[in-house]
């Protein structure tokens, strides 16, 4: 063995898989000979191994042991043997060009480069494992840009609140499920998720079947910072930062303002680079495969879209159901549900001052209405309050959730007045979108039956008019017929 060409070989346990079971093979192969004394030619007799390199494996065991059956590498490995270090130059120059250029138009430019400058011209082969030892990275900053290199290789810092309501992130996400809307049409919905960064736990959501909005964000934030109703949620408080895209939903001043007046830090993430919300991602991902997988309607990306089954209702409670589940599961990553590790450490959320003082930053739908005696008209439904009977006449405004039309807030000059309640409603939870399916329905119905009775009419007036023209002559007019004169005498200059 050349100590020139080969290197030290290393110990056997230093050995990957396939180059001891190399060893134990050619150990076999010599077995009866270095424990038997069986004559080399007569052990390798069956193996068909030339007798120079049995030859040569037995010193190398006699010289390095076990170790010594491997195949060597030699020194020069991944070592191409450029005559000129200006070719080796050219050739990774070449490579790094943008447009990139196949290895085969390299090696002709570096051909005719080398015939013109009475060089050596390498192989192709040698060509393509220069090209192939570059840095990757060199390699994709010069082919595909900044972005892709940061997106493939650069070093990434992955922040952790270290406290709940540190962090809230916020995303939207269409969902992969078709349901009906209002007129009874196959849609797919928008999903709006707040997200607690320390715990995974949602602090807030907000169904629609319109593209994501300021509105819909408000609505989610409401959500996420007021008390719930379902005693099993107790995610809830004003979180010190909100974390977003460059949506315009999250860069609308009014969602500004909002974090203004509640000290919030709103933070959005670099233009081009959403990095840091593959939490609120992959929340997006456990509700497609854990939740929409095993409803009706679903269509994951690339398949047909089937027949809707539920409605916007009831995909609504299916979700709310599902995160109540998903509170109390141990995740994955932090090893605790979300709902257990929201509540550790005795943490205390803060709170507005008040729901009015919320709904007031919050909620961005509202209108102008003019208090009568029997109350505030709106959506054809009445609202009342005792407090109402002071400002009869008065023009106020009114600011509703669309999820839930059985209360409007009042406001007057700005200021908080009551929460007016529809009597009609206030058993139950009425949605807007409920009251135009119903209208829509109604008027549907309305119509129809307009149209059956004139169809009726047109048939019996049809057949009346045309039995009049058969036992009616029409009247014809006559000319004898003079107009009459004024009764009153005029003269020409009157």
């Amino acid at each position: 063995m050349s100590e020139s060409t080969r290197d030290s070989l290393p110990n056997l346990s230093e050995l990957p898989e396939n180059s001891r079971a190399i060893v134990w093979e050619r150990y076999q192969i010599l077995r009866p000979h270095l424990e038997d004394s069986v004559p080399l030619r007569r052990a390798i007799a069956d193996a068909g191994i030339p007798l120079r390199t049995a030859q040569r494996w037995v010193a190398n065991y006699k010289k390095l042991g076990l170790a010594g059956l491997c195949r060597s590498k030699r020194k020069d490995s991944g070592i191409h043997k450029v005559i000129n270090a200006e070719v080796k130059k050219l050739i990774e120059g070449l490579a790094l060009q943008k447009p990139a250029m196949t290895k085969a138009t390299i090696h002709r430019r570096v051909k005719d480069w080398c015939n013109s400058s009475g060089i050596t011209v390498p192989s192709y082969e040698t060509v393509y494992g220069i090209i192939r030892q570059i840095d990757p990275a060199l390699m994709t900053l010069a082919h595909e840009g900044t972005k892709a290199y940061k997106q493939t290789f650069d070093l990434l810092h992955r922040h952790n609140a270290e406290k709940p309501n540190a962090i809230w992130q916020a995303d939207h996400t269409l969902l992969d499920i078709w349901i009906f809307d209002e007129k009874e049409r196959p849609v797919r919905p928008w999903l709006t998720v707040i997200m607690d960064d320390y715990s995974r736990a949602i602090a807030g959501y907000y169904i629609s079947l319109d593209a994501p909005s300021a509105l819909q964000t408000a609505l989610a934030l409401k959500q996420g910072i007021w008390r719930k109703n379902n005693p099993a949620w107790h995610i809830c408080g004003i979180p010190e930062i909100l974390y977003t895209d460059h949506g315009s939903d999250f860069t609308s001043h009014h969602i500004e303002q909002v974090c203004l007046d509640l000290k919030i830090r709103l933070i959005f993430s670099t233009i081009g680079e959403p990095r840091g919300r593959g939490k609120i991602e992959r929340f997006f991902r456990t509700v497609n495969q854990l939740l929409l997988a095993k409803l009706p309607g679903y269509s994951p990306l690339g398949h047909k879209s089937p027949n809707p089954v539920l409605n916007f209702n009831q995909l609504d409670s299916e979700l709310e159901r599902f995160l109540i589940e998903y509170h109390q599961t141990e995740h994955s990553q932090t090893k605790k549900a979300p709902q257990k590790r929201w509540n550790g450490k005795g943490f205390l959320p803060q709170l507005p001052e008040s729901l009015e003082k919320l709904d007031l930053l919050l909620l961005t739908i509202k209108d102008t209405r003019r208090i009568r005696r029997d109350g505030i008209k709106f959506q054809g439904l009445r609202y009342t309050d005792s407090l109402l009977a002071n400002f009869i006449g008065e023009d106020v405004s009114i600011r509703y959730d669309p999820r839930d039309l059985t209360e409007i807030r009042v406001y007057h000059q700005n200021k908080f007045l009551c929460r007016a309640i529809c009597p009609e409603l206030s058993t139950e939870t009425v949605s807007l979108k409920e009251i135009q399916t119903a209208r829509n329905q109604r008027r549907k119905q309305l119509k129809q039956q307009i149209k059956d009775r004139v169809s009726i009419v047109d048939a019996l007036m049809g057949n009346k008019k045309q039995s009049s023209h058969t036992h009616f002559e029409p009247e014809q007019p006559t000319t004898t017929n003079k107009p009459k004169k004024p009764a009153l005498k005029r003269y020409y200059n009157d």
